[in-house]
């Protein structure tokens, strides 16, 4: 059981982590396009800005749903109980 807990901290960890990872360096190469396109056409800047801002709030989005699904696993983990399930004890 203590092999199950493990790779789950593990699992947890690198779902976290990576996700932040993932979302700093989408938002990075967003917030370097906007600059890109607001430098070369200023007059489309405010309707590039309401883009952005929808596209860096689904991003944000998906980093908290692989927290939400990391602390599920951390907290309520399933597998220790299928495993007991298995084992019979």
């Amino acid at each position: 059981m203590e092999t199950v807990i493990g790779f789950t901290a593990i699992a947890v960890a690198l779902l976290i982590g990576l996700g932040a990872l993932g979302v700093g360096i989408g938002m990075g190469l967003l917030g370097g396009r906007f600059l890109e396109g607001a430098a070369r056409q200023p007059e489309l800047a405010p309707m590039l800005q309401t883009k952005m801002f929808l596209v860096v709030a689904l991003l944000d989005a998906v980093a908290m749903i692989g927290v939400g699904i990391a602390l599920y696993f951390a907290f309520a983990n399933p597998f220790i109980a299928q495993l007991q399930q298995a084992t019979g004890g």
